[in-house]
């Protein structure tokens, strides 16, 4: 495979504290906060200094026992619709299932690569999460995606018709969810309809969506793949009354979202199918999301005009997150895992969002600030917290050598969720937690609320404890 050349300098350091401050500030954090687990100050402190192979093995198998004996339960089997298809998606905020049945691509498409990531991870329960896995793909497969004008329908009724609330408008953003999930199924069956079905949306996208001329993709579409750039009439597509695209995107403008995930999707597809073409465009969506959405100090932009000047509005700290680990994700696919460049901008993006959107308090990373101010979003969403412990452990993976505090923020990160986000009973995790750490009235389960963000950082997480203390696979 082509070797992409595209390092630049050297790592930097930290943006504003000093690393001193930071474990001084974190060590006093996690004292106050393991205590409830029964952890003590002489242990945490040791663990802290210097965490030894028992000590990353014992916390991929606290963490993995919570993804296999408490998340996978609440979702599966009980989410598959043998009715319908797909999988159900209401579950209220005690954890019983709703009523609410609609069938949107983003939430099919995360359970499907769900269930099959699962399949390839645990041989033990790979029969189960197969038939599961297959289950998705034939939903994605004779239902979303649309036999006439191709491309997935971006939401439907429960028998699989369009609503007034979606119409048949598409979306770069649900049609990556569908090629990511269709990518991991082949990944793991072999299954040539599984391929197809992800080749024909990578060849959709490529026909309709990309933009020749400054790079990216369109965001939102007519049914025929027709880009749609100006707020359309009432009725278009059989919307009632749309003002903005399907993800609350302004029309005719390109977003970090969208493009953060199918940089996602494309790494998923060449790792299934490592085609020229694909290649090309995974590297050209890498750079884009590398050298343009993402800015000093360490934040990315949320919207951008179709030349990619930046419209200004908020940082979320948990795509920054998010957009780390991502992006290291596709380095290492595309075969440059030590790009100088690629680590800075990762890194910059886990510091600034431990810089201005940590809760020093309690812990945990808050919802949305600005790139220097203070954080004014102080909710705790579920996704967020995944893609901080995802993302912390990686930077301890890369930089702990030299910087302790990404350790130090793991374990406290893992001990918020622990107290704070986790249900109790149900087992899967609160939507939201308010300032104070108590959860807000929300449904379990919902349209965008699958097992994907909480399920895909503990599996991850529980892998990479175990590299890390020195067992690269189930012993």
């Amino acid at each position: 495979m082509r070797q992409h050349r595209v390092s630049l300098p050297n790592l930097v350091g930290d943006t504003g504290r000093s690393a001193r401050s930071w474990i001084i500030t974190l060590i006093a954090i996690v004292f106050g906060t393991l205590s409830f687990a029964g952890v003590g100050a002489a242990e945490t402190a040791a663990e802290l200094a210097s965490p030894q192979k028992s000590d990353y093995l014992r916390l991929a198998k606290e963490i993995e026992s919570h993804f296999l004996d408490q998340v996978l339960p609440f979702w599966f089997p009980r989410c598959v619709d043998q009715q319908h298809g797909g999988f159900h998606p209401h579950f209220r905020a005690d954890g019983t299932p709703g009523p609410r049945n609609e069938k949107t691509i983003v939430f099919q498409a995360r359970m499907t690569w769900v269930a099959a990531e699962v399949a390839r991870r645990y041989p033990d329960r790979k029969a189960e999460f197969q038939a599961y896995a297959e289950h998705g793909l034939r939903f994605l497969r004779d239902v979303m995606w649309d036999r006439k004008e191709g491309g997935f329908f971006w939401g439907l009724d429960e028998n699989g018709n369009p609503v007034p609330s979606y119409g048949t408008e598409k979306h770069l953003y649900g049609i990556a969810f569908g090629l990511y999930a269709a990518s991991n199924v082949y990944r793991l069956t072999g299954d040539k309809d599984a391929l197809v079905l992800a080749q024909n949306a990578f060849r959709w996208l490529e026909e309709h969506a990309y933009d020749r001329r400054h790079g990216g993709y369109f965001e939102a579409y007519h049914r025929d793949g027709t880009p749609i750039l100006s707020v359309p009439p009432a009725g278009a597509n059989g919307r009632a009354q749309p003002t903005r695209d399907l993800l609350g995107t302004p029309y005719g403008f390109k977003s970090m979202n969208s493009h953060i995930h199918i940089l996602e999707a494309l790494t998923e597809l060449y790792r299934a199918w490592p085609d020229p073409q694909v290649e090309e465009r995974l590297f050209s969506i890498f750079l884009v999301v590398r050298d343009k959405i993402a800015v000093e100090p360490g934040c990315l932009n949320l919207y951008f005009t179709p030349d990619w000047r930046a419209v200004p509005d908020h940082d979320s700290f948990g795509h920054d997150v998010e957009t780390a680990f991502l992006l290291l994700e596709a380095a290492e696919v595309l075969g440059t895992p030590e790009d100088d460049t690629t680590r800075r901008v990762a890194k910059s993006l886990v510091d600034h969002a431990l810089e201005y959107g940590w809760d020093t308090k309690l812990g945990g990373f808050y919802d949305k600030g600005t790139a220097f101010g203070p954080p004014y979003g102080l909710e705790k969403i579920w996704w967020t917290q995944a893609e901080g412990l995802n993302a912390l452990l990686l930077m301890h993976e890369l930089f702990g050598q030299q910087d302790s505090r990404y350790w130090t923020a793991f374990l406290n990160q893992w001990q918020f969720i622990r107290k704070y986000q986790i249900h109790p009973q149900a087992g899967e995790w609160f939507d939201t937690t308010l300032p104070d750490g108590k959860p807000a009235e929300k449904d379990l389960g919902h349209i965008w609320k699958a097992a994907y963000h909480n399920g895909r950082a503990l599996m991850a997480c529980a892998a990479r404890l175990r590299h890390l203390g020195g067992v690269s696979h189930h012993e």
